[in-house]
């Protein structure tokens, strides 16, 4: 790959891709690619189709960024794709599946791997019971809340930004967000000294 275009701003891409460069692309698919996984994990997404579920939302990345008008607008084109795509998929198993449950206990076996920095067991154990209870708090949020929260926290997504991926009002965002707030405070106060 080109050391320019690692060096390239993601606007600066963006405009490279929307114009036929390759290796534009395959940069900002590099720099996109964990941001959509982590998204799709604390959606709920099943862990075994997380991947998939990745590489169908970069598929449709790369085939319609020429249709995104402005680079500055990216973060909540991506989120809007995102956002369906999961949405399908769970539409899709709703007519085949008489039930999903979105507030399920996550599996121990299927927990992602995040790499530990502590240096003794016990420290291990509380961040790894710590993280479990995370993922479970945010999961047990309603649909608009989890996403708002995700969006604003994990991602980084500005008022505007998730008000235009949500097709929401800002006011409505931020009331979500804060709702979403309490309500994990609420969740992880046995967590919280």
């Amino acid at each position: 790959m080109n050391y320019k275009v690692k060096n390239n701003s993601l606007d600066e891409l963006i405009e490279m891709a929307r114009n036929g460069d390759m290796e534009a692309l395959e940069e900002i698919i590099r720099r996109q690619q964990k941001n959509v996984f982590a998204t799709l994990y604390y959606l709920n997404a099943k862990p075994d189709e997380i991947m998939d579920l990745t590489q169908e939302i970069l598929f449709k990345v790369a085939k319609n960024i020429r249709k995104l008008k402005n680079p500055k607008t990216f973060k909540s084109w991506l989120n809007q794709i995102i956002i369906n795509q999961f949405y399908d998929t769970l539409r899709k198993k709703q007519k085949s599946v008489k039930k999903v449950c979105l507030d399920s206990s996550p599996d121990a076996k299927n927990e992602l791997e995040i790499p530990d920095f502590a240096s003794n067991p016990y420290q291990r154990a509380l961040d790894k019971e710590l993280e479990r209870a995370i993922k479970c708090s945010i999961h047990k949020l309603p649909d608009p809340f989890k996403m708002a929260i995700i969006m604003r926290e994990l991602q980084g997504l500005s008022y505007e930004e998730i008000a235009q991926a949500t097709n929401s009002n800002i006011g409505t965002v931020k009331s979500r967000i804060a709702r979403a707030r309490l309500k994990l405070q609420e969740y992880l106060k046995p967590y919280i000294n």
